[in-house]
Protein backbone atom coordinates (compact mmCIF):
# COMPACT_ATOMS: atom_id res chain seq x y z
CA UNK A 1 0.00 0.00 0.00
CA UNK A 2 1.04 3.26 -0.68
CA UNK A 3 2.10 5.80 2.52
CA UNK A 4 -0.02 8.41 2.13
CA UNK A 5 -3.57 5.88 1.75
CA UNK A 6 -2.01 4.35 5.17
CA UNK A 7 -1.62 7.89 6.16
CA UNK A 8 -5.11 8.95 5.04
CA UNK A 9 -6.79 5.62 7.16
CA UNK A 10 -4.96 6.56 10.37
CA UNK A 11 -6.22 10.11 9.92
CA UNK A 12 -10.36 9.33 9.21
CA UNK A 13 -9.54 6.22 11.76
CA UNK A 14 -8.75 8.97 14.64
CA UNK A 15 -11.35 11.30 13.21
CA UNK A 16 -13.71 8.50 13.58
CA UNK A 17 -13.23 7.83 16.94
CA UNK A 18 -13.32 11.32 18.38
CA UNK A 19 -16.80 11.40 16.46
CA UNK A 20 -18.10 8.69 18.93
CA UNK A 21 -16.92 9.92 21.95
CA UNK A 22 -18.48 13.31 21.57
CA UNK A 23 -22.17 11.70 20.43
CA UNK A 24 -21.75 9.03 23.30
CA UNK A 25 -20.65 11.95 25.64
CA UNK A 26 -24.24 13.22 24.35
CA UNK A 27 -26.60 10.35 23.98
CA UNK A 28 -25.08 9.76 27.65
CA UNK A 29 -25.94 12.52 29.25
CA UNK A 30 -29.10 13.19 27.60
CA UNK A 31 -30.39 10.07 28.86
CA UNK A 32 -28.59 10.66 32.06
CA UNK A 33 -30.65 14.16 32.42
CA UNK A 34 -33.85 12.70 31.21
CA UNK A 35 -33.65 9.64 33.70
CA UNK A 36 -32.84 12.23 36.64
CA UNK A 37 -35.85 14.39 35.45
CA UNK A 38 -38.23 11.52 35.27
CA UNK A 39 -36.95 10.52 39.08
CA UNK A 40 -37.01 14.15 40.36
CA UNK A 41 -40.85 14.32 39.12
CA UNK A 42 -41.96 11.47 40.95
CA UNK A 43 -40.17 11.92 43.93
CA UNK A 44 -42.07 15.66 44.34
CA UNK A 45 -45.36 13.93 42.72
CA UNK A 46 -45.45 11.29 45.44
CA UNK A 47 -44.47 13.86 48.49
CA UNK A 48 -47.18 16.06 47.50
CA UNK A 49 -49.86 12.59 47.69
CA UNK A 50 -48.48 11.71 50.67
CA UNK A 51 -48.35 15.58 52.63
CA UNK A 52 -52.29 15.86 51.11
CA UNK A 53 -53.31 12.37 52.52
CA UNK A 54 -51.44 12.80 56.17
CA UNK A 55 -50.26 16.34 56.61
CA UNK A 56 -49.36 15.40 60.25
CA UNK A 57 -46.69 13.56 58.86
CA UNK A 58 -45.07 16.32 56.74
CA UNK A 59 -41.66 16.79 58.44
CA UNK A 60 -40.72 13.06 58.19
CA UNK A 61 -42.29 13.23 54.50
CA UNK A 62 -40.25 16.52 53.49
CA UNK A 63 -37.09 14.90 54.69
CA UNK A 64 -37.23 11.76 52.62
CA UNK A 65 -38.38 13.52 49.61
CA UNK A 66 -35.15 16.11 49.92
CA UNK A 67 -33.28 12.70 50.61
CA UNK A 68 -34.50 11.17 47.22
CA UNK A 69 -34.20 14.40 44.99
CA UNK A 70 -30.26 14.57 46.22
CA UNK A 71 -29.63 10.68 45.56
CA UNK A 72 -31.41 11.03 42.08
CA UNK A 73 -29.44 14.26 41.09
CA UNK A 74 -26.07 12.09 42.54
CA UNK A 75 -26.62 9.57 39.86
CA UNK A 76 -26.70 11.73 36.97
CA UNK A 77 -23.72 13.67 38.14
CA UNK A 78 -21.96 10.02 38.33
CA UNK A 79 -22.79 9.02 34.89
CA UNK A 80 -22.03 12.63 33.94
CA UNK A 81 -18.34 12.04 35.46
CA UNK A 82 -17.81 8.94 33.73
CA UNK A 83 -19.04 10.02 30.25
CA UNK A 84 -16.49 12.87 30.77
CA UNK A 85 -14.05 10.65 31.95
CA UNK A 86 -14.84 8.32 28.81
CA UNK A 87 -14.86 11.10 26.34
CA UNK A 88 -11.37 12.71 27.73
CA UNK A 89 -9.24 10.85 28.97
CA UNK A 90 -10.01 7.07 27.37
Amino acid sequence: MHIAFITFLAAVTEETAKAGKSIGLGVGGGLGAVGAGVGIGIIFGKAIEAITRQPEMRDEITQLQWLGFALTEACFFYGLVAGLLAAFIV
